[in-house]
């Protein structure tokens, strides 16, 4: 099939978006607008930039996009195209025969239409999650932020110096689970993100951005082989004997010698969290939720509206949208 019907039957499907309708690009996943159509050219206008928000496609990029995703039957990997030109993929994916695998990152050409392609938008989804019913995340993190909040409200944290032992106690152990409990839902996103993310330019979310990275790790062979191996490029053995920690350690178990005759030893104090009382902060988090639930309290209102916008963001941590293009209808729809 000739680009030109390609082509024509991708401005078609362009001009049958809504006004206001979003688009995302799958590697940046920054989000723009299509601004105008034009016989030769498209024009988007991105909507997270404060310089180049106003950009031309051009149709012939779009032809040589095609080609390359016809010479490679098993998808056209996303992660060869050239700087700047991720909104091109998006656009061309509106078109009912192409689509773009987020997972695989790739963009192909299928011989079925993808209706897929363009999702509920923005304004659809919020809307739809407004009319059912909040339902409480089963993250340990969740419970326990709870917990941290209803702290935060009732202690007067400008001087620490002015809280009881006991109130510190209680953010302490608090903060200390948070911190645990969050750097592991932190792992398990990070393990789902890094199947999604194809490439080492950041990608944006509503309160941040990540990018994939490459961590190099060392670990040193077998100590006689690296030693033989080094002497046959001409390194001198003795320039590489060392102290050994544990080989001191263990002189040190046959031996008459204390530490201090071999290790500088000094001592720093610091608090660990010995026990959590679990009982306790059930009863709390359950009369916090109760009180909240039946208190017509200005003070308590407010309070719930904080622990809402709280469930939100936990919910934006623990829910990862697709990099596939979607669509917001205008307010007038």
């Amino acid at each position: 099939m000739p680009f030109s019907v390609t082509w024509h039957t991708l401005l078609e499907e362009c001009e049958e978006l809504a006004e206001k309708a979003t688009l995302l690009t799958p590697l940046s996943q920054e989000r723009f607008h299509i601004t105008d159509l034009q016989e030769h050219r498209i024009i988007i206008e991105f909507l997270e930039r404060d310089v180049d928000k106003r950009r031309p496609l051009q149709r012939e990029q779009f032809e040589r996009l095609h080609e390359r995703i016809s010479d490679t039957p098993k998808g056209f990997d996303l992660s060869r195209l050239p700087p700047d030109a991720d909104p091109y993929p998006a656009i061309l994916s509106l078109h009912p025969r192409f689509e773009v695998d987020e997972r695989a990152g790739v963009i192909r050409e299928t011989d079925e239409s993808t209706g897929t392609q363009i999702i509920t938008g923005t304004a659809d989804i919020e809307s739809d999650e407004d009319t059912g019913e909040r339902t409480e995340p089963d993250v340990d993190v969740y419970s326990d932020a709870l917990l941290l909040v209803d702290a935060l409200e009732r202690n007067e944290l400008s001087s620490l110096e002015a809280l009881d032992t006991p109130a510190l106690i209680n953010l302490y152990t608090l903060l200390s689970d948070i911190q645990r409990d969050a750097n592991d839902l932190r792992q398990d996103v990070s393990d789902v993100l890094l199947n999604r993310l194809h490439h080492d330019h950041p990608v944006h979310g509503q309160f941040g951005s990540v990018q994939r990275t490459t961590r190099r790790n060392r670990d040193l062979k077998d100590d006689d082989e690296v030693v033989a191996i080094l002497e046959t490029a001409g390194v001198d053995r003795e320039r590489l004997l060392s102290v050994d920690r544990d080989k001191v350690d263990d002189a040190l178990d046959v031996t008459d010698l204390s530490e201090s005759d071999v290790y500088d030893i000094e001592e720093t104090e610091y608090v660990r969290k010995a026990e959590v009382d679990e009982e306790q902060r059930e009863t709390r988090l359950q009369g916090l939720k109760d009180r909240l639930a039946t208190s017509e309290d200005p003070e308590a209102e407010e309070l719930r509206d904080q622990i809402e916008e709280l469930e939100g963001r936990i919910e934006e941590l623990t829910e990862f949208k697709t990099g596939r293009e979607y669509h917001t209808q205008s307010s007038a729809e």
